[in-house]
């Protein structure tokens, strides 16, 4: 079996930094976000990268007014009120921004597409280790999440965690929605799983510092591993990390941390899993894709040589789910 390269982005708009930013504070990301959008779907079919686009629930509808008729019958109720989008759609002003709210045309680009997966990254961006959350309140998000895109004739198979926090109490409740497969964290002690007050300047300071230096390995992952359990753990590799004036004169050092893994997976036959925000490319967006297309240049490179795969995660389950039964 050759090295399989994937591909997972964290389809969000506004509502994966409501908490943390106004829009007034990242609006040059969320003007931009379509346009990287667009940008990415060519290059990825010019390169032949299947993909999985893990959508918020939110973003299939049109409007505030079709939104409301279709919320969860039980919403999260977490300690910190901030974290949870629902009051802000009762007093947001609605009209103005809605394109940086919603975006089913978004979608149906993203499904036009050869080779891109429209996974889910829950209804409402829900936190699975957040203190006052419950399983009763996932269960409802995730059945929101997954009725929405049934209604538009998508059936999800993926799913990526809002924040990263993956909750191991919620992986038999995924499969008994049907949810096959979702991206789990790097194995390294400073990616584990974890709710904001457990965030802190070290954790971030050593993510940071392995963007650049191999800190915690090359982070690719065998077949054998991923097909132990269901559902199936395609964990991350690498988060792409934006484009950054004040890091600029770094990238090549980005660059090469990437590529370093990508080899290792083609050789080993491994996985190597990338993923971002597409929101991550809305300010420089000319930079970022440059960036991206000299890894999609050098996946290319091992394509030819080692007979390197790109598949979504979807497709990953697939091939797992053949592993698992033999």
């Amino acid at each position: 079996m050759p090295g399989i390269f994937t591909v997972s982005l964290d389809l969000e708009l506004y509502w994966g930094v409501r908490d943390k930013r106004s829009i007034q504070d990242y609006e040059a990301n969320l003007r931009g976000e379509r346009q990287a959008i667009q940008e990415m779907l060519v290059t990825f079919d010019a390169y032949g990268v299947h993909a999985t686009w893990a959508t918020l629930g939110f973003l299939f509808f049109a409007d505030v007014s079709e939104l409301r008729t279709r919320l969860p019958h039980a919403t999260p109720t977490y300690h910190n009120s901030e974290l949870s989008p629902y009051p802000y759609i009762e007093t947001h002003e609605w009209g103005v921004d809605d394109q940086y709210h919603f975006a089913p045309e978004v979608i149906d680009l993203i499904r036009s597409y050869p080779g891109q997966e429209i996974g889910t990254h829950t209804f409402s961006h829900y936190y699975c280790l957040e203190p006052g959350q419950t399983a009763e309140a996932f269960r409802a998000d995730m059945a929101a999440a997954i009725e929405t895109a049934r209604a538009r004739g998508i059936e999800i198979q993926s799913l990526v965690f809002p924040r990263n926090q993956g909750n191991p109490q919620y992986l038999s409740l995924l499969q008994e929605l049907g949810i096959r497969c979702y991206r789990g964290n790097e194995v390294a002690p400073f990616y584990t799983a974890r709710n904001q007050e457990q965030q802190n300047a070290l954790v971030r300071g050593l993510r940071l510092l392995d963007a650049y230096v191999n800190v915690t390995g090359h982070n690719t992952y065998s077949f054998e591993e991923c097909a132990q359990s269901r559902p199936f753990n395609i964990p991350s590799s690498r988060f792409l990390r934006p484009y950054s004036p004040s890091f600029a004169w770094m990238d090549d050092l980005r660059l090469h941390r990437i590529k370093r893994a990508m080899r290792h997976a083609a050789i080993n036959h491994r996985l190597f899993h990338l993923w971002w925000h597409p929101h991550n490319f809305g300010a420089h967006v000319a930079e970022n894709q440059r960036f991206l297309t000299r890894i999609l240049e050098y996946y290319e490179q091992l394509r030819q040589r080692y007979g390197m795969q790109s598949l979504n995660m979807g497709e990953i389950s697939n091939l797992l789910e053949r592993m698992h039964a033999g």
